[in-house]
């Protein structure tokens, strides 16, 4: 394998790679891609080259995608307001299908963006090869659900072909009835059941930052829940955060939030010794 023909040029050295590549080798990393900043072209781009990379690498990838800011365009551009139960956006039927459509569209050209540039994808939703089943996570919000079943012989079949399975944050209920699935939590559902060595998730922030502002590289799950209750941590980073402790707790060796605005944040986390964000461990 021809390393330098693969890798970025402002990727991380070939040396720091060859390590790594060689510890990940057998193993399956799950990464969620999704959040404000993703609608940006270029950063979407950024993140195909990438994933490409580790697939012609050898690794076996997985990608949870969200969706939020594109559906909620589709939303704005149809004219329909949205109700809202603590914070969370109430799903009815009219609802419940835009946000279906948006999300398999975004598969899609995540697959298609892949396959030009050489790696195969896979798209697996709600209207195809469907991999999560779910609960109602609450009457009141509507079509809302929460993981239950992760089929996860789909996902291993398309991983033995070296295809990247390409999964949207829906999930089917009592009579085939589509849920939408809060991104974040249908990565660490998925993560768990594959047992991953690591779970990816892309933000739109550093990492998990200390009391000075400043990144923490490695940190663990006793210390991270002290800084929730000293509110260190606060706000939107929860149950980001809280997503990462399940994990770590249920099977995931480590779980990395990192800046995926930053090119090639991805490879830095994965094939350098500093990573490029936080790696939280159990």
């Amino acid at each position: 394998m021809d390393l330098k023909k693969i890798l970025p040029t402002d990727g991380p050295p070939v040396e720091e790679v060859l390590k790594y590549v060689e510890k990940y080798k057998n193993e399956i990393i799950v990464i969620k891609y999704g959040g404000n900043v993703f609608i940006d072209r270029e950063i979407f781009d950024n993140f195909i080259k990438d994933l490409s990379v580790l697939n012609k690498l050898g690794l076996q990838v997985v990608v949870v995608h969200g969706g939020g800011p594109r559906i909620k365009r589709e939303l704005s551009k149809q004219n329909i307001e949205s109700k809202f139960v603590r914070g969370l956006r109430v799903t009815d039927e009219k609802i419940i299908n835009i946000v279906e459509t948006v999300l398999i569209d975004f598969n899609e050209d995540i697959v298609n963006s892949l396959k030009k540039i050489g790696s195969q994808a896979a798209s697996l939703h709600t209207k195809k090869d469907n991999v999560i089943e779910i609960i109602p996570e609450q009457k009141e919000l509507g079509f809302v659900g929460v993981p239950d079943k992760i089929i996860t012989e789909t996902i291993f079949g398309k991983l033995k072909n070296n295809i990247i399975p390409i999964i949207s944050p829906l999930g089917l209920g009592e009579n085939k009835q589509t849920y939408n699935i809060n991104g974040d939590h249908a990565a660490g559902a998925v993560a768990k059941s594959l047992k991953s060595r690591r779970l990816l998730l892309m933000t739109n922030v550093e990492g998990v930052l200390n009391r000075e502002k400043k990144l923490i590289s490695e940190i663990n799950s006793s210390k991270i829940i002290e800084m929730i209750e000293d509110k260190t941590i606060t706000e939107g980073m929860i149950p980001k955060i809280n997503t990462c402790l399940d994990a770590v707790k249920n099977d995931v060796t480590a779980v990395g939030i990192i800046d995926g605005r930053k090119p090639r944040s991805v490879l830095f986390e994965l094939f350098s010794d500093k990573g490029s964000g936080t790696l939280i461990r159990k």
